[in-house]
C-alpha cells in the first residue's frame, strides 16, 4: 500500500511539473520574461516589512538601554490593584479593571453558570442559530443604563467602531473626530468611504469651523468624540458638542469606553455627569472589557440604528455570537453597578488621591481629570521605559506609552486607578517613581 502511494505521488508531481513546464513555452516571449524578473525580497519576506522592521529596531534600542520589553507582561492571575508577576504581587497601574469588577466571586460564578447551561459557544452567528436568552437580557440591561430604546452587543469593542462607522457611513458622506480618537473609529471611517477630517483635541470651536466650512457638502455628517480619552485622562464639552451637531444636523456619536463605569455619580457615563437627556447623542457606543469585566463593545440608541446594526452590520451579521460565559459578567456588573455605587465614588476619590498627589510632586500629568486615568508625561520614550522598567523591580506594574503611540515630546507612564487602590499603594508608587527620576 506505501509502495502504491509513493508511485501515485511521483506521478502527480510529474503531472504537476509538465503543465507547469508547457505553460512556459506556451508563453508569449513578452510573459516569459515578466516571470523570469526577480521582486524584491522587500515585496515576500516578512522579515522586511516596515513593521517587522520597526520592531526589530524597537528591540535592539531596548537592549542597547539593557531594558527588557515592556510589552506583553504575564499576568499569573487575577489583575486588578494588584497582580502576580514573575511571581511577585505587584501594584498595577496597567488593567482596566476600574471597579474591581473583574475577579469579584459573583461574576465569576455568573459566567460559570452560563456555561453550564449554554456551553462554551454559540456556535454560530446570532442571526442564524446563536441567539441566546443572555444577549436580549445584556441589550435589555445596557439600553436601561443609557435610557434609549435598544443596544445591540458585539464581540470585539473594536469591531464595534469599524462596523458601525463601515456600515452607516459612504462616499458621500464626513466623519468630523477628535484628533486623539481611538484607532477602531478611524479604521471603521477609512472602511465607510467617507471623507474624514480630525479637530484640534476637545475643542469645539474647531469642530464648528470645520462644520461650517463642509456640512453642505455631504450627506450624512458623523462626529465621533470620545467620553474619557485614555492617553489623557481628560473628557470633551459634552453639552457644546451636542449644540453642535444639532445646529448642523450632524450625527454625534460618543464612545464610552472607558468613561462608562467611571463618569457620574453611579458611574453611568458622560450623560449622567454632564445631566444631559441621553437621546441628546445619537450613537452611544462603550466596551464591556472595563468597568463590566467581560469581553465585547455595545452601540445603544434608538430601535432603527440598532435594528439596522443587527440585521447588515458585517461586524454582527457574520460574526459567531458573543459567548454565555462572556456576556454573563457584563450582565451581573451592570447589576452590581447599581447595587454598590460606592464603587464608583471609591474610584473618584482614590483617582482625585494620585493626581493630587502627582502634582504636589511636581509631576507632569498633562490634562488629566483625576478620573481613573493619569498619565505622568516624561517627555522621552527612552526615559519612560526606564523608568517602567525600574518601577517594576520595585514591583509596581505601569506602561510606558512611546513614540509613535503619542508624539515623542509625549512619552509617557500611563496609571490606570481601580477603586480596589489605597492610598498608601499610591504614596509607594508616587515616591518610587520620585527616586528614579533625574
Amino acid at each position: 500500500m506505501t509502495a502504491k502511494r509513493s508511485d501515485l505521488k511521483q506521478q502527480l508531481l510529474e503531472q504537476a511539473r509538465r503543465r507547469s513546464t508547457s505553460r512556459t513555452s506556451n508563453a508569449p516571449s513578452s510573459e516569459k520574461g515578466a516571470e523570469q524578473r526577480s521582486v524584491p525580497e522587500r515585496f515576500t519576506r516578512f522579515d522586511a516589512q516596515p513593521g517587522y522592521q520597526q520592531i526589530a529596531m524597537m528591540r535592539q534600542a531596548a537592549e542597547q538601554l539593557g531594558l527588557i520589553d515592556p510589552f506583553f507582561k504575564v499576568h499569573e492571575g487575577t489583575a486588578g490593584a494588584t497582580s502576580v508577576i514573575n511571581g511577585h504581587t505587584c501594584i498595577n497601574f496597567a488593567s482596566y479593571n476600574y471597579l474591581g469588577f473583574s475577579g469579584d466571586p459573583r461574576i465569576n460564578q455568573a459566567a460559570c453558570d452560563a456555561v453550564a447551561r449554554y456551553g462554551t459557544s454559540v456556535s454560530a452567528s446570532r442571526v442564524v442559530s446563536g441567539e441566546r436568552p443572555i444577549h436580549q437580557e445584556l441589550e435589555q440591561a445596557l439600553a436601561k443604563a443609557y435610557d434609549v430604546e435598544d443596544a445591540v452587543a458585539f464581540v470585539s469593542g473594536h469591531a464595534t467602531n469599524v462596523s458601525t462607522l463601515g456600515y452607516l457611513l459612504g462616499p458621500k458622506d464626513l466623519v468630523l473626530h477628535d484628533e486623539y480618537i481611538h484607532n477602531s473609529s478611524l479604521v471603521g471611517a477609512q472602511l465607510s468611504g467617507a471623507k474624514r477630517m480630525s479637530f484640534s483635541h476637545n475643542d469645539p470651536a474647531a469642530l464648528e469651523a470645520l462644520l461650517a466650512r463642509h456640512r453642505h457638502q455631504f450627506e450624512r455628517v458623523l462626529v465621533v468624540i470620545e467620553g474619557l480619552y485614555s492617553m489623557d485622562g481628560d473628557i470633551p464639552e459634552l453639552p457644546r458638542f451636542i449644540e453642535l451637531k444639532q445646529r448642523y444636523q450632524a450625527w454625534l456619536m460618543v464612545d464610552e469606553a472607558h468613561s462608562f463605569g467611571v463618569m457620574g455619580d453611579t458611574g453611568l457615563g458622560l450623560r449622567e455627569y454632564f445631566d444631559i437627556d441621553s437621546r441628546d447623542v445619537d450613537i452611544w457606543m462603550g466596551t464591556m472589557s472595563k468597568s463590566m469585566a467581560g469581553c465585547g463593545g455595545y452601540i445603544a440608541g434608538s430601535k432603527p440604528l440598532v435594528e439596522m446594526l443587527r440585521y447588515l452590520a458585517p461586524g454582527f451579521l457574520y460574526s459567531v455570537g458573543m459567548p454565555a460565559q462572556v456576556a454573563a459578567p457584563s450582565l451581573m456588573a451592570l447589576e452590581l453597578l447599581q447595587q454598590e455605587p460606592e464603587r464608583v465614588q471609591r474610584l473618584h476619590s482614590i483617582s482625585r488621591y494620585f493626581l493630587e498627589q502627582a502634582t504636589a510632586r511636581g509631576l507632569d500629568t498633562g490634562k488629566s481629570i483625576g478620573a481613573a486615568v493619569v498619565p505622568v508625561i516624561i517627555g522621552s520614550s527612552a526615559a519612560a521605559a526606564r523608568l517602567s522598567h525600574g518601577l517594576l523591580a520595585e514591583h509596581i506594574n505601569v506602561q510606558p506609552i512611546l513614540h509613535p503611540a503619542v508624539p515623542e515630546k509625549s512619552a509617557r507612564l500611563r496609571f490606570f486607578l481601580s477603586c480596589d487602590h489605597t492610598r498608601s499603594q499610591v504614596d509607594q508608587t508616587l515616591d518610587a517613581l520620585a527616586k528614579l527620576l533625574p
